[in-house]
């Protein structure tokens, strides 16, 4: 929800009543991954996708229908090989979408998580999409040090659940993981779905995830581009002033004058799992200080720029001032994917391709050279839910 939070926003701040479609679990090659979200108003407006075209039709049906009702449901769209073109999915995939109707000032929890993920605040919402009837629609609201909502009109029957729903809703947020969560009713954590478990789904909505382009040269213009574009909050630093400057790098959110390996110092609490760093300094001043520390950080990706002798004299240099070799081989050197490119657009693209590449486990193969799964971190993810049953055949 949190590509559409202002719209939302906007309509709960109306009064206005609506319904939110979640995609909640995917298999194959689903176009979208879990956490996508379409909404769609009492007046029939629709913001978000949850295929990118594919069931948006049916999608947008379910929500009138959630509406019109007031009951949630969950819904399974896939593909069949008897009749193809009477499904949306005819890439192959399956997917599991929870539409949820939300009527402002009625669900404590859904009020607090829309105003929170609006602001930016980290937060976790936590929605029961399978079990007993009576629990299917509940929400918890789980930020840092608080929560809000609660799993039944008689919490005492399941306040064991409840407890553990928060206390792994906060986990999951203070990863900044989405994803589906079983427990039984005693609160305790299952393996599989069944008749005496409930299934949540927790989105965690965090502050977007940094980038940090240490060096001010005319590539780092176009890597700042490309990391707005991915999604990224950007930082440019240069201990150079002249270089380092906002009219230089308008579409970055911050550019900062300092030695980088000191900024990253000061950076400490503000960095994680998922921080990019793109060092373009290319010289060993500012870079040897710098990657000494960052790659024994827990980042998500380190990458550097220069020939492959600037990489075999930085690795040495790096040896002798104490990096093991696990440690080098974080990183990214020469960085980028080898794409054979020249202009700094060009090498911007192949920085982001491999950030990506990293991140979601792909080949860096053609896609027509293999014929194995398109969306290699699915393979990872868990199986869709069987409570949602079987895949529904559905014109797009």
């Amino acid at each position: 929800m949190q590509d559409i939070a202002e719209q939302l926003q906007a309509w709960h701040a109306s009064g206005r009543s609506f319904a939110v479609a979640t995609v909640v679990g995917v298999s194959g090659s689903a176009p979208r991954d879990p956490g996508a979200a379409l909404a769609v108003d009492a007046g029939g407006e629709a913001i978000g996708s949850v295929s990118g075209g594919c069931v948006e039709g049916a999608v947008y049906e379910l929500c009138q229908a959630a509406i019109a009702s007031g009951e949630p449901v969950l819904e399974r769209f896939g593909y069949s090989d008897e009749d193809a073109f009477a499904v949306g999915l005819t890439c192959g995939g399956i997917l599991d979408v929870f539409v949820q109707p939300i009527t402002p000032g009625a669900d404590a929890a859904l009020d607090a998580g829309i105003t929170y993920i609006a602001s930016g605040t980290p937060v976790a919402l936590a929605r029961a999409i399978a079990g007993p009837s009576a629990l299917v629609g509940a929400t918890v609201c789980v930020t840092a040090d608080t929560h809000h909502g609660a799993l039944s009109p008689a919490p005492s029957t399941v306040a064991a659940l409840e407890r553990a729903v928060v206390a792994e809703a906060r986990a999951m947020l203070d990863a900044g993981r989405t994803g589906r969560l079983v427990l039984g009713l005693d609160g305790r954590p299952c393996d599989d779905a069944d008749q005496g478990t409930v299934t949540f789904f927790v989105e965690s909505y965090v502050p977007a995830p940094r980038m940090i382009v240490f060096g001010a040269i005319d590539f780092a213009a176009a890597v700042v581009r490309i990391g707005r574009f991915l999604g990224y909050h950007v930082t440019v630093c240069d201990a150079r002033p002249v270089f380092a400057t906002e009219r230089r790098f308008p579409e970055a959110d911050q550019v900062v004058v300092d030695w980088p390996h000191r900024y990253l110092d000061s950076q400490l609490d503000r960095i994680d799992g998922r921080t990019v760093l793109c060092v373009l300094t290319h010289d060993a001043k500012f870079d040897i200080p710098l990657l000494e520390r960052a790659l024994r950080l827990p980042l998500g990706y380190v990458g550097a720029m220069g020939s492959r002798r600037t990489h075999r004299d930085r690795d040495a240099k790096l040896r002798e001032a104490g990096l093991t070799e696990a440690e080098i081989a974080r990183l990214r050197s020469p960085i980028g994917l080898d794409l054979g490119a020249r202009t700094p657009e060009e090498t911007a693209v192949s920085v982001a391709a491999e950030i990506i590449a990293h991140r979601r486990g792909g080949s860096c193969l053609p896609l027509s050279a293999g014929d194995g799964p398109i969306h290699h971190d699915l393979a990872r993810a868990q199986e869709p839910a069987g409570a949602a049953g079987k895949p529904r055949p559905h014109a797009a």
